[in-house]
C-alpha cells in the first residue's frame, strides 16, 4: 500500500527521539510537511521539516504558541506522541508534584493541542488524530500509578473524541505500545540489560519492538484506507496484553 502524504500538514509532539522521531522520519519520507515539537533539540534537517523547541508542560505558553501557529497553518493530522515515565512508583511513593508532572506532560497537552487543531478539521470536514496511549492504558503493571492513570485517561479521551466528532469528519484513534526500544526505556537496558530481558521473556513475541514499527502503524491509521477505524485503541505489544 503506497502512502502519499504530499502537502499534508502534520503536527507532532515528542519528535526528538524514540517513537516521535521515527514518526517524523516516516511522514517526511511519505511527503508530508511536519511541524515537530520537543523540549530537546531535534537533530534532523529536511526541506519539509519545521522544528520548535518547546516544553509542552508549560500549558499557557503552549496555548499562546498554538494560537499563533494555527492562524497560519491548518493541520491535517495531529500526532500526540510526547510522554514521560514515572519510575513505576506506587501511590504512597508518588508525591503531588510527581503526579502533576506526569499529567502535565502525558495528558493535559493532548487536550490543549487537540482543541487547537480541531476547529479547522471540523470546518474542513476531515482530520486525523493519533493519541499515544500504552499497554498501561488497559491494565496495571505497565507503569506506576501516575503513568497508568494518565494512559487510562488517554484511552477515555480518545473514545469520547470519536464519539463526539466522528460524524463531522474527525478520525481519532490511539496506539498502545508495549515494549518499544526507545531512549525513554534506556534504564531497562542498563548494565547487563536484565530488566529488558525479563520484559522480552514476558512478551509472547519474545522481543522488543523498534520505534519504526509504531510509526508505520501511525501511517496506516492516518490514511484514507483506515477512515472507518475510529475511537479504537490498537495495541502494538507483541501479544503482551494476551496474558494480562
Amino acid at each position: 500500500m503506497t502512502q502519499d502524504y504530499s502537502n499534508k500538514n502534520i503536527l507532532l509532539t515528542g519528535a526528538a527521539s524514540g517513537i516521535g522521531f521515527s514518526q517524523l522520519e516516516a511522514y517526511l519520507a511519505a511527503g508530508a510537511i511536519v511541524y515537530a515539537v520537543d523540549r530537546q533539540d531535534i537533530a534532523y534537517q529536511h526541506i519539509n521539516l519545521k522544528t520548535f523547541k518547546l516544553d509542552i508542560s508549560q500549558h499557557k505558553q503552549l496555548k499562546v504558541w498554538l494560537e499563533t501557529l494555527t492562524q497560519s497553518v491548518s493541520f491535517d493530522i495531529l500526532l500526540n506522541t510526547a510522554g514521560v515515565l514515572d519510575d513505576y512508583k506506587t501511590s504512597l511513593d508518588t508525591t503531588l508534584d510527581d503526579w502533576q508532572h506526569v499529567l502535565d506532560i502525558n495528558l493535559t497537552p493532548m487536550f490543549i493541542l487537540t482543541n487547537a487543531v480541531l476547529p479547522a478539521m471540523l470546518s474542513r470536514g476531515y482530520g486525523h488524530i493519533i493519541n499515544m496511549a500504552s499497554i498501561a492504558g488497559f491494565s496495571a503493571g505497565g507503569g506506576g500509578v501516575a503513568y497508568t492513570s494518565a494512559k487510562h485517561a488517554i484511552v477515555g479521551y480518545t473514545k469520547q473524541l470519536a464519539f463526539d466528532y466522528s460524524a463531522k469528519g474527525l478520525h481519532v484513534n490511539a496506539i498502545a505500545p508495549g515494549a518499544i526500544k526507545t531512549p525513554m526505556n534506556a534504564a531497562d537496558f542498563a548494565g547487563d540489560a536484565e530488566m529488558a530481558k525479563q520484559v522480552a521473556a514476558q512478551t509472547p513475541a519474545k522481543r522488543w519492538a523498534n520505534p519504526d514499527e509504531v510509526a508505520q502503524l501511525s501511517l496506516y491509521l492516518t490514511s484514507q484506507q483506515a477512515d472507518y477505524i475510529n475511537g479504537t485503541v490498537i495495541p502494538i505489544d507483541g501479544g503482551w496484553t494476551l496474558g494480562h
